[in-house]
């Protein structure tokens, strides 16, 4: 199975622009105008250049996790980048966490693992 990531957006090149600079995504292709494909995560996201939408069953907000090797140095880039980070680092089941909002409102999370992922055993 493959999952794929959309994330709405009122403008597509500040977008492109602050997830390039935050988490090192590279665009991969522009669609149709309005979609940016970008790669690089072990999962493809797409920006969806959209008015704002009316967020109704299927049209859900949602956060991302994005998992990172080095907490400090990931939240740094984000900040840089135009993220503002909206709590403290949070240490749980052998992780540590920081949550931020990007430039257009989405929460997302900066994820820091001990093993692969959350362990009983930390």
């Amino acid at each position: 199975m493959k999952i794929l990531v959309n994330i709405d957006v009122p403008q597509l090149g500040p977008a492109i622009d602050f997830y390039r600079a935050a988490l090192g995504l590279e665009l991969t292709r522009v669609i149709d105008g309005d979609v940016a494909e970008l790669t690089g995560a072990s999962s493809v996201l797409y920006l969806l250049q959209k008015p704002q939408r009316q967020y109704a069953r299927h049209w859900t907000p949602v956060h991302i996790d994005f998992v990172v090797d080095d907490l400090e140095r990931a939240a740094k880039r984000a900040v840089a980048a135009g993220a503002r980070q909206e709590s403290k680092c949070v240490e749980w089941m052998a992780s540590r966490c920081i949550t931020f909002c990007d430039p257009f409102g989405h929460g997302f999370c900066l994820i820091e693992f001990t093993g692969e992922t959350y362990s009983d055993l930390a």
